[in-house]
């Protein structure tokens, strides 16, 4: 019978990339974690013996905590925080039985890029529409939930990335932006080895959006309509951000789970 802290790898991998997400904690040592530098999709590292500083970060929110095995060091921090009136579950296996999953996605944490203030730092454009919206919604779903963005005006994106450590992304000549005919966000599945099919999927609608190739997919008529219609209705960049999370959350089901499905009215039709 199943602990009823636990979780399993499959179970998780459904959550990830979703807004109900739980907050994913690895507490494996540091020798640990030397010898496999992976992170599960939006995981965080933090050491076991600070307990003070793992409530107040987690807020109240829903805890995974993952070590290399699954047993003692996961297992005994999660009846921790549950004494302490925590939600909180462990996840079965460790980072051993998510390596071991096929085609199991796993950030290289060198991928990252260095936390300013405890998150990463991003810095791009103002007034964003396709990619510099996707980016943020894919870094903040898979890679650092508490990831920050900065917009501003393309000039000054170099200089406020040196003054405030930012990284830049979706500017030209820098690291974070399009190679060839492909897109930012194809850069950063590639870079955070984030592919999947459904994120495989997501990415070819975004480039057909961003780079005015509809004929790649169909649905980019559509994300670009809707992310005209957001830079339009907003004129804070960071509202905007806000609302168009939830297109992508959208998009990202669809591209998970409804791709194959259509729709007809009335229905029947033509039978």
């Amino acid at each position: 019978m199943a602990a009823p802290n636990e979780i399993t790898c499959s179970q998780l991998l459904r959550l990830i990339g979703t807004a109900d997400a739980p907050a994913i904690i690895d507490i494996s040592i540091d020798p640990d974690f030397a010898d496999d530098p992976f992170l599960i999709p939006g995981s965080v590292r933090h050491p076991h013996t600070d307990l003070a500083g793992l409530k107040a970060r987690l807020g109240g929110r829903h805890a995974v905590i993952t070590c290399q095995r699954g047993i003692k060091l996961s297992q005994g921090l999660v009846a921790r925080l549950r004494a302490d009136g925590f939600s909180a579950e462990y996840l079965k296996g460790g980072m051993y039985a998510w390596r071991e999953m096929k085609d199991m996605m796993r950030v290289p944490a060198a991928a990252l890029p260095d936390p300013v203030d405890g998150a990463t730092l991003w810095v791009t454009r103002h007034r964003p529409k396709i990619d510099r919206i996707a980016c943020p919604w894919l870094i903040r779903r898979f890679v650092d939930a508490q990831a920050r963005f900065l917009f501003v005006s393309p000039g000054e994106v170099m200089g406020v990335a040196d003054r405030y450590g930012a990284t830049p992304f979706d500017v030209e000549d820098v690291f974070w932006s399009h190679r060839g005919s492909r897109c930012t966000f194809d850069t950063m599945l590639d870079e955070f080895a984030l592919h999947s099919p459904a994120l495989d999927r997501l990415a070819t609608v975004i480039r057909a959006a961003d780079t005015n190739r509809h004929d790649l997919a169909p649905e980019a008529a559509g994300l670009l309509a809707m992310s005209v219609g957001l830079s339009r209705q907003y004129r804070d960049d960071q509202d905007q951000l806000q609302a168009g999370l939830p297109m992508y959350d959208a998009l990202y089901r669809w591209a998970r789970d409804g791709a194959d499905e259509g729709h007809d009215w009335p229905t029947g039709r033509g039978q």
